[in-house]
């Protein structure tokens, strides 16, 4: 299947020594908890700090428990985790980032908390195989998207910058051709020419590409597709009602059996009727002398 071949190196890593079972439960369980585990790193970052009590509790215990749930499933899966590194980290992370700002007179370690937590999701991330090859595909979108933005950005400008005081300088048409890249169009500065549209028409043709190309990539990444395959799949099978494999695999022996059994009986019959044969021949020389 797909999704198995896509699985990430950390189960692949931390297989060694585990059953099927707990590997595909690893595997299943790193799919469900990656994004998650970005809300729970980026959150704190942007609400360092909560003018509002109950936002600090939310966001503080709110994601440090994202990281203890992750901690402790990982530990009722395997029941040696907590012994291995990857184990270590993560326990120590959690202890880390506990929300020790919310106690009077510990404010001060909020960063120091944040960027714990950013340290953990990208322990995470690091080890996956799904985050390099969205690095890639991503490396290849903003080559393709820095190429357009300069030619089409270049070319509204020689058009432009003539006839259309808007375009300025070389500044306002890369500012211009980054609103149409991004499909935002603010509309303060507007192409006139027939070549400036024509380069804004590509701007808009590419931004809509990589926004598919974007969306495509965080998909895979974070096994959406292959989660809603699996489920189809479950429900599937749930309808069909496979026989299952071993069932078939003793239906199968005991057909094999009857035909040795059958073969055996034939075997028996011809050596019997051979004998009968060679008894009567040997009787008639006997009559005849």
């Amino acid at each position: 299947m797909a999704g198995q071949s896509a699985s990430d190196d950390r189960v692949s890593v931390a297989s060694r020594g585990l059953t099927a079972a707990q590997v595909h439960a690893l595997d299943r369980w790193h799919r469900r908890a990656n994004l998650p585990i970005l809300v729970a790193a980026v959150v704190p970052l942007v609400v360092t700090s909560p003018n509002v009590r109950a936002v600090a509790i939310v966001v503080g215990l709110g994601s440090w428990l994202v990281f203890l749930v992750d901690l402790v499933v990982q530990r009722r899966i395997v029941p040696g985790y907590l012994h291995s590194r990857n184990g270590r980290i993560d326990l120590t992370i959690v202890v880390i980032t506990f929300p020790y700002y919310l106690i009077p007179g510990a404010g001060s370690y909020t960063a120091i908390l944040a960027v714990a937590r950013l340290a953990r999701v990208a322990r995470v991330l690091m080890a996956t195989r799904g985050l390099r090859r969205l690095a890639r595909q991503l490396g290849k979108v903003a080559s393709i998207a820095g190429v357009m933005l300069v030619i089409c950005s270049l070319a509204a400008y020689e058009a432009e910058h003539k006839t259309n005081p808007e375009f300025g300088s070389i500044g306002d048409a890369f500012w211009w051709g980054i609103t149409t890249l991004t499909t935002v169009g603010y509309g303060d500065i507007v192409p006139e020419t027939t070549a400036g549209r024509l380069a804004g028409v590509a701007l808009m043709l590419t931004g809509i590409a990589i926004l598919g190309l974007l969306a495509g990539s965080l998909a895979e990444f974070f096994h959406l597709e292959e989660a809603e395959a699996e489920e189809a799949e479950a429900a599937g099978g749930a309808t069909a009602g496979p026989e299952p494999v071993a069932d078939e695999l003793t239906a199968l022996q005991a057909e094999l059996r009857a035909v040795e059994r059958r073969l055996a009986d034939l075997a028996q019959r011809t050596r019997t009727a051979a004998n009968l044969s060679s008894t009567t021949t040997e009787v008639s020389h006997v009559s005849d002398r």
